[in-house]
């Protein structure tokens, strides 16, 4: 199979996933999340940020699924991904929101340099004007580090860490009325059992992602009133 024959492929898988998802994107979202696809596949074969190396399978896997929970977002006009990685999904939201919701940004951080090094480069070539990277463990961010020292509408993650370590390290940087919106695979029910006083889970939505054969949750956190 040439290039040319896989790009199709490719193209047309992420669209057929992306009006399954029900969304509504313009085809310079499509060419940016397939350049970030690109990015990915090439810097990976040095950098090890994914343990996927068949593009289709990033294309299920990454793209889609992070975009099953790009909707939950709605109305959010500052959010962090924690432990951001090869930018899941923290890349395909800055994507989907710079044209659905342009006041939103997207900040993203992660200890390993090589990891917020891509994500850098993918910003520069992508042109992601409502991303910034940071270098970290999240625990030591500060918001006087932030612009305008501004705390976060909602904190995000992907498969990072459980529940009630996510909350510790970060809460200090969430606003007042803000939540966490935690991705998980099966819904983590002994995790939730675990979760420090004064937080407590406002909805587990179950995720459907195209092509994908494997449960999906998103988390909602927030504090006990």
């Amino acid at each position: 199979m040439n290039d040319v024959t896989i790009q199709d492929n490719l193209t047309r898988e992420l669209r057929t996933g992306v009006e399954s998802l029900g969304l509504s994107l313009s085809e310079n979202q499509h060419e940016k999340l397939l350049g970030y696809l690109a990015l990915l596949s090439k810097w990976n074969k040095v950098y090890n940020l994914t343990a996927l190396r068949d593009p289709g399978q990033m294309v299920t896997h990454h793209l889609l699924d992070s975009l099953a929970a790009v909707s939950a977002f709605a109305g959010m006009r500052n959010v962090l991904d924690v432990g951001a990685g090869g930018g899941l999904p923290g890349i395909v939201l800055a994507i989907w929101a710079a044209e659905a919701q342009p006041e939103m940004q997207v900040s993203m951080i992660d200890t390993v340099h090589k990891k917020t090094a891509f994500l850098t480069q993918v910003k520069a070539e992508l042109q992601l004007s409502n991303v910034l990277v940071y270098t970290a463990r999240v625990e030591q961010l500060q918001l006087k580090q932030l612009p305008q020292q501004r705390a976060f509408d909602a904190i995000t993650s992907r498969a990072f860490a459980e529940l009630g370590d996510f909350i510790e390290w970060s809460q200090h940087l969430l606003a007042p009325g803000g939540q966490y919106i935690a991705m998980k695979g099966i819904a983590p029910n002994h995790e939730i059992e675990r979760l420090p006083g004064g937080w407590t889970v406002r909805e587990i939505r179950p995720l459907a992602v195209p092509q994908l054969q494997a449960e999906r949750h998103l988390v909602f956190i927030e504090r006990t009133l």
